[in-house]
């Protein structure tokens, strides 16, 4: 029995979010994951291998300065792990604060993540990061288009 197979769930998830996310240790990756895990959720319609995670925060961590996830409430329940949190953060170009809630729902095999459903707010990022407008999801939801054109 190896050490990470002592931990719970929450433990294992605390550490993938240091690791991968807060120390950006893309080898990281492979401590927690499986090669046939897949995500869903990050990228609407797409499931993402760790592979295409590793492309994923390597583009997220460009954008931004330092990342600080928190854990806001963990609920476990035989293989699963359901999780609230935020990551928190700065604008590469500029400094200034971003915050994303978000939440994940895993299912564990022993010490590896086998399966991972998330849901980011992602709107509100690329809103923070100017990417969108302010406010991009209440003029959507006034049945304005967001119109580049």
């Amino acid at each position: 029995m190896t050490k990470t197979e002592l931990l719970t769930k929450t433990e294992l998830f605390e550490r993938w979010c240091d690791e991968v996310w807060r120390k950006g240790n893309l080898d990281a990756i492979d401590d927690f994951l499986k090669t046939s895990t897949l995500t869903a959720g990050v990228v609407p319609h797409m499931q993402m291998g760790p592979a295409d995670f590793r492309e994923l925060v390597t583009v997220v961590r460009f954008h931004v300065g330092p990342i600080e996830p928190t854990i806001q409430h963990c609920v476990e329940q035989g293989d699963w792990l359901a999780v609230m949190m935020q990551f928190d953060s700065t604008r590469a170009d500029n400094g200034a604060p971003i915050q994303v809630p978000g939440q994940v729902f895993l299912r564990f095999e022993g010490d590896k993540m086998v399966e991972a459903y998330n849901l980011l707010d992602f709107m509100s990022f690329f809103e923070q990061l100017g990417l969108l407008p302010p406010d991009a999801l209440t003029i959507c939801l006034t049945g304005h288009k967001l119109d580049w054109s």
